[in-house]
């Protein structure tokens, strides 16, 4: 009985120490209405999430301290409720869990490192009081931690929880560091790290030839990686980046040097680093940075890398600045993305349908020094329509759900029978309160794995990393400060092993009172198809001047960095920013050159044909018998045949007349020089022959003279034949002589042996000239040796003038040139050696008598 007495007189005292030691470490919030859900349950699920936007007013240390606001903006209500959502669903799904129930406890960090820590420190103290390691009260083992913070955040988070091995599930984007599986083990990440998104940034500049830009980052190690790596990758894709400027947020009063942005007012396009705590001051401190530089602004682009959906925080912007043209925006693809509308009515009635549905009201504990909102679930969801029920999971926070799913999977794969006797050493219950954070580990493992390919839009890479398919969302702010969004592009894989950029312009939303097109961001013009980029001296890349194509290249693009060649059967057109067919010529009948010189050549031959005949007719008067009757014959023929042989030049050429035609010129011609040679020789030994006692007269006859054309001619013949079975001609193509033609023509083959035959003629030319030049004074009133030397005069003149004018034409204006000096020169022997004779034969006859030809010699 006296035992008794003392422990009721010490009862008060044990209570009051009890409640003077409960918190010492808390900070008391003055002025602080946390938002934070609790419910009881078996598995005990924490969350740390940024739902309302708060800006702190410092400490003042003159008295104890405490958090205060300057002011505070809730907006982002439904990721507690897609935390409610699943919970729910997963407590009423009793396949699932048929006889545990999930509990949690969500916090609002404010977007701030000290209410993040507070936060924390509530969350592993299983007291009343701030007090890890402290058990009193709440017994509810944490075994999981959701997070939505940014880099920064998430690290000192990582950190803290590392110490009691609790997993972090990050659902937003995170940077590299936290990667590391061998650094954060107990970090797991639900989207793409920081630089999923890189390439449908660098995607969407190129597209829109946006090469001009800014980057914007708050001042944190988050802002500062996302400058540090995203630079690099535009400058590689030809972006420059000519502002770069860190947001001190933190800061009360901002200094900023605004004269790199005055001294670029051609930067339309600002690449902002999305990070949620800081979006709305960065574009309003830009914004003002800008206006100060220039006061009538233009459109002005913002891309930001945000992973949540803008439209709220543009909705809840102080002021609308009407330079801006639009938002840019990327979400993960869940096949639920990116809707129309104004999501502004949808905002203000979650808080409501919150506290009708989840019943959330606030408790505290009679000893306690800080209480929570509970929450309890009504079976009835229907106070808001399941339509705007689905507009909410849509957006960021559908991943909020899907990953909460994923954890509960995780933890039934732990409580089946085969893991219950892994982990317990083959006993045959398990209790939740049994189920250690660390035992949870491997089945978070092999569970992320397949989530991540479950969800929509995520996928792992070639090299294993966690990839995203994107929407990109274009946002515009109205006037009445409403926002309407659309998706636009999108960069996927779509089913396919590479992935697919796609951009819709006709779905962008437009601002109506710019009435203008997208605006440029450029240091200059374009250069247009058919111009190439030479870079300014000293200047930036993206700065630089635009030139004309070398000949024979071309541009098919704006800003092209080279120039390049057409196919060999296409060539520039006349603005150099298209191949078009070349043209195919060759010497043609129906080209006016083609027809001019096959007039002459048929023209030239019928008048050969008709000299043969007159002399074959006058065959047995004295001037058709005087100096070889036989040579004339022969020198007809070959001049007819020379006349002839121009028809193989024109036209198409084939391999039968590339074959024939410089084989069968060259002989032909060979046996009319020769045949004028042997008339120049019977000339000269028959005046020798009338001198008394000369023995010159044993060698006139026929056997002289066909020796003569025969040996000559032969030689030419074996050349031709060396030439014919060395290297013979055959049909080419010519793509590069002539600007946009292909020339048809016969490649001789050997050069050299095209150039020896000429020049055998040549030289057979040569030696009848010059003893033709020197017998041409030789007495006789018809002296043929004037004639041969004036007829290889002009033989001589064509050829010695043919040779550097074949080689300085091109094309069909070559072999034309050829056919000209057969014409002209087998014309200068016909006219020079038989037109004086016709003339005696038909228009003097009188004088075609012997006595009349040997009259000057008597």
């Amino acid at each position: 009985m006296v035992l008794l007495l003392l422990l009721l007189m010490l009862l008060p005292h044990a209570a009051d120490r009890k409640h003077t030691l409960k918190c010492p470490l808390h900070l008391k919030r003055n002025e602080v209405d946390p938002l934070n859900y609790y419910k009881p349950g078996y598995l005990f699920l924490g969350g740390v999430i940024g739902v309302t936007k708060a800006t702190f007013l410092p400490y003042n240390f003159s008295r104890s301290p405490s958090i205060k606001f300057h002011r505070k903006l809730s907006m982002f209500p439904w990721k507690i409720l897609s935390f409610l959502f699943a919970i729910q669903e997963i407590n009423q799904d009793l396949q699932l869990f048929p006889n545990i129930s999930l509990g949690y406890h969500l916090h609002d960090n404010y977007f701030s490192r000290t209410m993040t820590l507070d936060a924390l420190l509530d969350l592993l103290s299983t007291g009343e009081a701030n007090i890890p390691n402290y058990r009193c009260g709440r017994h509810n083992r944490l075994l999981v931690v959701f997070d939505g913070s940014n880099p920064d955040i998430a690290i000192q988070i990582t950190n803290m929880l590392e110490i009691y091995k609790i997993p972090q599930i990050s659902y937003t984007f995170i940077s590299q560091d936290l990667s590391d599986k061998i650094v954060f083990p107990f970090f797991y990440q639900v989207v793409p790290k920081e630089g999923a998104q890189y390439p449908t940034i660098i995607k969407l500049l190129q597209h829109f030839r946006w090469t001009l830009v800014g980057l914007v980052a708050p001042d944190s190690d988050g802002g500062e990686m996302f400058i540090r790596n995203l630079t690099p990758l535009l400058v590689r894709n030809g972006i420059c980046v000519v502002l770069s400027q860190s947001i001190p947020v933190a800061a009360y009063a901002i200094t900023i040097d605004t004269s790199q942005f005055c001294k670029w007012p051609q930067v339309n396009v600002f690449v902002y680093s999305g990070e949620i705590d800081t979006f709305v001051v960065g574009i309003t401190i830009i914004h003002q940075i800008i206006e100060f530089c220039i006061k009538a602004t233009i459109g002005k682009v913002w891309i930001t890398s945000a992973m949540w959906d803008i439209t709220l925080d543009l909705q809840h912007m102080s002021r609308i600045y009407p330079s801006i043209y639009g938002y840019i925006s990327f979400l993960i693809q869940t096949g639920r993305n990116a809707k129309h509308g104004d999501f502004h009515s949808i905002l203000n009635s979650v808080k409501d349908f919150i506290n009708k549905v989840f019943h959330c009201s606030y408790s505290k504990h009679g000893l306690s020094m800080k209480g929570w909102t509970r929450c309890s679930e009504k079976e009835n969801s229907k106070a808001l329509p399941q339509e705007e029920i689905e507009e909410i999971l849509s957006m960021d926070s559908y991943i909020i759900y899907r990953s909460i799913w994923s954890v509960a999977r995780a933890l039934n794969a732990a409580y089946s029978p085969r893991s219950k006797r892994k982990m317990n050493g083959e006993k045959d219950q398990l209790t939740a309160q049994e189920l250690k954070p660390l035992q949870l580990q491997c089945f978070l493992q092999n569970l992320f794995k397949l989530y991540n390919n479950s969800l929509d839009g995520l996928y792992l890479d070639e090299s294993g990393e966690l990839a995203a398919d994107l929407d990109i969302i274009g946002s515009v702010q109205f006037s009445n400060k409403s926002v309407v969004r659309a998706k636009f592009g999108s960069l996927a894989r779509q089913g396919s092993p590479e992935v697919m950029f796609t951009i819709d312009r006709d779905a962008m939303m437009l601002p109506k009172w710019l009435n203008q097109s997208l605006p440029e961001s450029k240091c200059v013009e374009s250069c247009h198809p058919g111009l190439v980029k030479m870079p300014r001296e000293g200047e930036i890349p993206c700065c630089y001047d635009c030139i004309p194509c070398a000949g024979g290249t071309i541009s098919i693009q704006e800003d092209a960095k080279i120039c390049t060649k057409c196919p060999e059967n296409q060539h520039p057109n006349k603005k150099q920013y298209q191949c078009i067919p070349k043209v195919i010529t060759f010497l043609s009948y129906r080209g006016l050159l083609g027809i001019i010189l096959a007039f002459f050549a048929l023209f030239l031959s019928l008048a050969t044909v008709f000299v043969l005949a007159i002399f074959i007719k006058h065959l047995e008067t004295p001037l058709v018998k005087a100096n070889n009757r036989d040579l004339s014959y022969i020198l007809l023929i070959s001049l007819l045949f020379s006349f002839l042989t121009s028809f193989l030049f024109i036209g198409q050429p084939r391999k039968i007349t590339c074959l024939l035609r410089q084989i069968v010129f060259s002989i032909v011609f060979s046996t009319a020089v020769s045949s004028v040679l042997a008339k120049t020789i019977t000339v000269v030994l028959a005046f020798l022959a009338t001198k008394p006692g000369n023995t010159m007269r044993k060698w006139l006859g026929k056997t002289l003279t066909n020796s003569l054309v025969l040996s000559c001619s032969g030689i030419q013949t074996l050349i031709c034949s060396i030439w014919l079975g060395v290297s013979p001609s055959f049909p080419d193509s010519d793509f590069h002589s002539q600007p946009g033609e292909i020339i048809l023509q016969c490649n001789e083959g050997s050069v050299a042996m095209f150039y020896g035959a000429l020049g055998y003629m040549g030289f057979l030319a040569g030696i009848c000239f010059t003893m033709a030049f020197l017998a041409r004074n030789l007495p006789g009133a018809f002296n043929e040796a004037k004639l041969i030397t004036f007829s290889m005069l002009v033989f001589c003149s064509v050829w010695i003038s043919f040779v550097p004018t074949y080689l300085s034409t091109k094309g069909k204006y070559m072999v034309a040139v050829q056919v000209f000096s057969i014409l002209a020169s087998s014309a200068g022997l016909l006219v020079c050696i038989f037109i004086p004779k016709c003339y005696i034969i038909i228009i003097r006859p009188d004088l075609n008598t012997k006595e009349q030809l040997v009259l000057k010699i008597k």
